[in-house]
């Protein structure tokens, strides 16, 4: 799960910027989750709309993937790339931005 728009839309610096990463997530109904490789950080945008991207990808075997030393300036198709993860089977996408009343232009 990435931010392609942090730390804003108009100058996204830190692009992307991984928010959660999971793998060896089983292709069964049971209770069993995967290994959380980067722990779930909440998207908190402090300005401006933001994009957060979930992508999922087959992995060849368990144990095949490792984490990224940071956060800031991942690089999923550098990823995917790295660890043989071809193309995304599944994508989707959603928008965030800071809740309203806590902070920006203020009129009276």
């Amino acid at each position: 799960m990435v931010d392609p728009d942090a730390p804003n839309p108009s100058n996204p610096t830190l692009r992307e910027y991984l928010h959660w990463m999971v793998t060896d997530i089983p292709a069964s109904t049971d209770d069993s989750f995967g290994r959380e490789l980067i722990t779930y950080e909440s998207p908190s945008p402090t300005m401006g709309i933001h994009r957060i991207v979930v992508v999922l990808y087959q992995q060849l075997g368990r144990g095949t993937v490792f984490a990224p030393q940071v956060r800031q300036n991942f690089n999923m198709r550098n990823f995917a790339r790295r660890f043989n993860l071809g193309k995304p089977v599944a994508a989707m996408y959603f928008n965030c931005q800071r809740q309203t009343g806590t902070g920006g232009r203020r009129f009276t």
